[in-house]
């Protein structure tokens, strides 16, 4: 795979008012191609507010958005994912008394027509999940199972691995190891490295920088809506890190 120059996001300027609140300041953020970058910051830093801008859920009132070399305007999340934007966020976009292979294909599901009729076509979505995840190391017992017996850590594979199958371009994940025992979130974070190996660029969103510092390339703080700082992995400790967040909340 040839490596792409440029950004695959970039945004710049962005600031954001809700009322007298100033959600983000002037605040610059990239994403390279392949490349996972921890979001970082305390609650209320303005990290859910970037992103939200970036997935069409919120216009900014200032600034400018980039995405594969091109200014957009999202004006929704579908439109974001129409473009290869795919967020999983803390609570998943999951239906919990569905089957497995219909959570991975929803809103995708394949139709197979009889004459004039037509009809999902489960057998194919079944072999496909399956197949995929397995792909992926993800191992299942049957997709046929209910979502609602999986664990935290298994929720994520699915949601992780349909955006992995459908070729999404850019994966922002919400916080996805907060809830997650150390072992469920190391295969959490394996499954992340595997995404960037296949060419997704993962943005990583956490207030926790050991969640996230062995699979970032680089790291961006955020901080009262400002941006504080943007460091590669090799420049810096999670120590380094977790002074500066504490630093500026405390100030």
């Amino acid at each position: 795979m040839s490596e792409k120059k440029g950004y695959l996001v970039e945004m710049r300027r962005i600031s954001k008012n809700f009322g007298h609140v100033q959600a983000l300041r002037q605040v610059d953020f990239t994403v390279g191609y392949a490349e996972v970058v921890g979001l970082l910051g305390d609650n209320g830093a303005g990290k859910s507010t970037l992103i939200k801008i970036l997935t069409g859920l919120y216009p900014p009132d200032e600034g400018e958005i980039y995405f594969e070399g091109k200014r957009v305007h999202f004006s929704s999340p579908r439109q974001a994912r129409d473009m290869g934007i795919e967020t999983v966020y803390q609570d998943l976009a999951l239906v919990e008394l569905m089957s497995i292979a219909r959570n991975f294909f929803l809103g995708r599901e394949p139709i197979r027509q009889i004459g004039p009729f037509k009809f999902m076509d489960q057998r194919l979505m079944n072999t496909v999940t399956r197949d995929v995840l397995s792909e992926i190391g993800i191992k299942i017992r049957s997709p046929y199972e209910s979502v609602s017996i999986l664990s935290g850590g298994e929720r994520q594979s699915i949601a992780i691995g349909r955006a992995i199958h459908f070729g999404v371009k850019l994966l922002i994940l919400d916080e996805p190891t907060s809830a997650l025992s150390i072992k469920e979130a190391r295969k959490v974070l394996n499954y992340v490295e595997e995404a960037k190996k296949r060419g997704l660029s993962v943005i990583f969103i956490t207030h926790n920088i050991y969640h996230v510092y062995p699979v970032a390339d680089r790291f961006t703080i955020l901080s009262h809506g400002r941006k504080i700082g943007d460091f590669r992995r090799d420049e810096i400790t999670p120590e380094e890190i977790s002074e500066l967040i504490v630093g500026t909340v405390k100030e």
